[in-house]
């Protein structure tokens, strides 16, 4: 079912809701991604920043609301979404997580071509040449071979995200990517992320990076208790917030006393 959506529109979330255990976590939050946007999610711990970004790739189904990419209806919580549904929205919607979800036994290059081969049905020679390029994109040409074991944490965090690009998504969701990093290894998986946006991809990332945020993002939303509280430039939002709960998060992350 197709829904009439301004074509420089990639993604469209309208009044996602989700409970856990008859907690609301999601209080209807709504956003518009538009095609090369990127937007940074910041937030407290605990608001939902993550159950959303994983309401948009249906890792958590919603209770409620819709999702359209590209102007197509993928999800209506009023209509039954059946699994084949959700993988092909996962195709296009890629996801990195805080986790780096990588097989242990499978070296940076299996890793990154075995998802091409299962979901995309790509051959083996393909899914190699693939995997090769985006390794190379990530910078990790000299590190194909190895063993999760054998990479830093930003490296394993860099070929998860490889991993993602082979898969030619429409949209990039990051969540928290480098909150298991350690502090010296989080530049070169931020560098990665700016050249990204950079090179115009749709990118929609939960982070508590503010200065990642105020140089990548082009626009910046505040969640807080399930609600989206606003949404403005980074300007806007992290330099002169319009809200005294916006500037007291800005302020406690970016460590001014």
């Amino acid at each position: 079912m197709t829904v009439p959506t301004h074509s420089g529109i990639a993604l469209s979330a309208r009044e996602i809701h989700k409970s856990f255990g008859g907690k609301e976590v999601l209080k209807g939050i709504s956003a518009d991604v538009h095609k090369g946007e990127h937007i940074a999610i910041i937030g407290p711990s605990g608001s939902g920043k993550s159950t959303f970004i994983r309401c948009l790739n249906l890792l958590e189904l919603p209770d409620a609301g819709t999702l359209d990419l590209q102007g197509e209806r993928v999800f209506d919580a009023d209509r039954r979404t059946s699994a084949s549904s959700v993988r092909a929205l996962r195709r296009r919607v890629g996801m990195v997580f805080q986790s780096f979800n990588l097989f242990a036994t499978h070296t940076a290059l299996e890793n990154v071509a075995l998802a091409q081969k299962l979901v995309l049905g790509r051959d083996k020679n393909a899914a190699r040449k693939r995997a090769e390029e985006q390794l190379e994109r990530v910078g990790l040409q000299d590190h194909m071979q190895k063993h999760p074991s054998q990479l830093s944490g930003g490296q394993q965090q860099r070929v998860a995200i490889a991993r993602s690009l082979a898969m030619d998504p429409e949209v990039i969701l990051f969540d928290e990517p480098t909150s298991a990093i350690d502090p010296e290894m989080r530049v070169e998986v931020l560098k990665v992320m700016k050249e990204l946006a950079e090179a115009g991809m749709t990118m929609l990332m939960v982070t508590h990076e503010i200065q990642f945020a105020q140089q990548a993002a082009d626009r910046v939303m505040f969640i807080a208790d399930g609600e989206a509280l606003a949404t403005g430039t980074p300007q806007e939002m992290l330099v002169d917030p319009p809200h005294e709960r916006i500037h007291r998060f800005v302020k406690a992350v970016s460590g001014v006393v």
